[in-house]
């Protein structure tokens, strides 16, 4: 069977010190750690508190002086949970399923902690710069060949023939490739139009307000542009359209045509595990961000594949404007957790099993996909037949990835309150217990209302729980709409 492994690889091996080994003396097959000793073994002392499952602590979680005068940790905990263990639960705790951190990767991270540990020295690329050279290079060279690489195993993107930019997260590329598209005010007669068909993901519109450019200005629904060819033909246009789209998870194109449209694709959510690959994506610029591959929303990585060679260097005149880069630490992260996602099935590849083995959680897009699957289908579950609630109607595809159709795993469940008297809906999930986001956010209505699937599995267990208890007790059941 063929399966698109990359070409962009790299296996590592961890050896560990012999019990017998004495210190500072290697064996044949080891090396005794010297300078990094003690930083691998405080991290490996925090990763053993297991805070009742339902917590962390990390090397920099704040410490407490122990009974005994040593040193000890107060867990961090997960929503709804308490104590110096994490084993109380909040009594009538709300869901809160507002925001859209992808933590439900965390259990896989944790199985595979020593492949994608990295040691940072005190002095790991202190410069500037990446490296010695006459410019500052934004991109590490490995970082950029694990990103094309990525690619190349999923198939959702081309990359051959490509520039990429690197920014803090896809946030700052958004504001970027707006920049970059449109024209000097100084040469122009209006600034460009920047536009996106609603529902959706809110910062374009309030990014773009923010700045408050001279250059480009935010003009809402890219819709009402369509039939006004006058318009068209003689201002700059910037329709931003993400695929899969945020809050909705359909897939989509662009709705603005002439010379003077420029189109940004935010591509964050076009991984297996949130959509079916149909086919890679090969547009002027497009987006993605590391947040939503890995789930490391906090190591604010993000990158843009880009065609023209003059958009190219103008987005990254504005990286190095902006922030004059990405923190290497950062770099440094991403090269390891994105060698580790590609080694995963470069191995199942080697030892002659099916890649497409779901149970193995080595693979990281089995794992997420099976895990988003599940959340979404005890969502239709609860929902189903419902006649005051409606979800978005999502329809199974063939993946190219994982060579077979396959059902739909989003990110996000976009609910619209049916009743006529159910006016706001993110008001009636909170009387039941449940955070959302609001539809206006997305510029959409008042009746509807975002419900992340992201989050902890103790964030989904409660949200689940309350939605079928809210549900049940009102007699409410849910049907699909388009």
């Amino acid at each position: 069977m063929f399966w698109p492994f990359p070409i962009y690889w790299t296996s590592h091996q961890v050896h560990h010190r012999d019990a017998g080994t004495k210190e500072g003396v290697s064996d044949n097959n080891s090396q005794v750690l010297t300078w990094s000793r003690h930083a691998a073994e405080e991290t490996e002392a925090t990763a053993e508190y297991q805070c009742s499952g339902h917590g962390y602590v990390f090397v920099d979680t704040e410490n407490i002086v122990a009974d005994d005068g040593g040193k000890a940790f107060n867990c961090e905990c997960n929503d709804c949970y308490r104590g110096p263990d994490c084993s109380q639960m909040v009594a009538d705790c709300v869901a809160n399923v507002d925001s859209g951190d992808p933590l439900f990767l965390e259990p896989f991270w944790i199985r595979n902690a020593e492949a994608s540990a990295t040691v940072v020295p005190g002095w790991y690329r202190m410069s500037y710069k990446i490296q010695d050279s006459g410019t500052i290079q934004l991109l590490s060279p490995e970082l950029e060949t694990q990103i094309r690489g990525i690619h190349e195993l999923v198939g959702n993107a081309v990359t051959e023939g490509r520039y990429i930019v690197i920014g803090t997260g896809s946030k700052q590329l958004i504001n970027a490739a707006v920049y970059s598209l449109s024209p000097r005010h100084q040469d122009a007669q209006h600034p460009a139009y920047v536009v996106a068909v609603p529902p959706h993901y809110g910062t374009y519109r309030t990014q773009t307000q923010m700045f408050d450019s001279a250059d480009s200005s935010w003009e809402g629904d890219a819709r009402a542009w369509v039939k006004r060819s006058k318009s068209l033909n003689s201002t700059r246009f910037v329709e931003i359209v993400a695929s899969p789209n945020n809050p909705t998870g359909f897939l989509q194109e662009g709705v603005l045509e002439g010379q003077n449209v420029r189109t940004v694709y935010d591509h964050a959510y076009y991984w297996p595990h949130f959509t079916a690959i149909t086919e890679p994506v090969n547009e002027d610029v497009m987006l993605f961000t590391l947040s939503k591959l890995t789930g490391h929303a906090g190591s604010r990585l993000g990158w843009a594949i880009v065609k023209d060679f003059d958009v190219y260097q103008k987005m990254t005149e504005y990286v190095l404007r902006n922030t004059l880069g990405v923190s290497h630490d950062t770099q440094l992260r991403a090269t390891t957790l994105l060698k580790t996602i590609i080694a995963g099935y470069q191995r199942k590849l080697e030892q002659g099993k099916p890649a497409d083995e779901s149970r193995n959680q080595n693979l990281l897009f089995h794992y997420a996909y099976d895990v988003m699957r599940g959340r979404w289908q005890k969502l239709e579950k609860i929902f189903r037949g419902s006649q005051r609630f409606s979800l978005q109607n999502l329809t199974s595809n063939y993946c190219s990835f994982f060579r077979t159709v396959t059902g739909p795993s989003p990110a996000y469940a976009w609910v619209k309150c049916e009743r006529e008297e159910d006016e706001d809906c993110t008001s009636v999930m909170k009387s039941g217990g449940i955070i959302g986001r609001r539809g206006e956010e997305f510029e959409g209505e008042k009746r509807y209302v975002r419900l992340s699937l992201i989050k902890r599995e103790d964030n989904f267990a409660l949200f689940e729980s309350r939605l079928q208890a809210f549900v049940s007790y009102r007699n409410f059941s849910v049907r699909s709409t388009t």
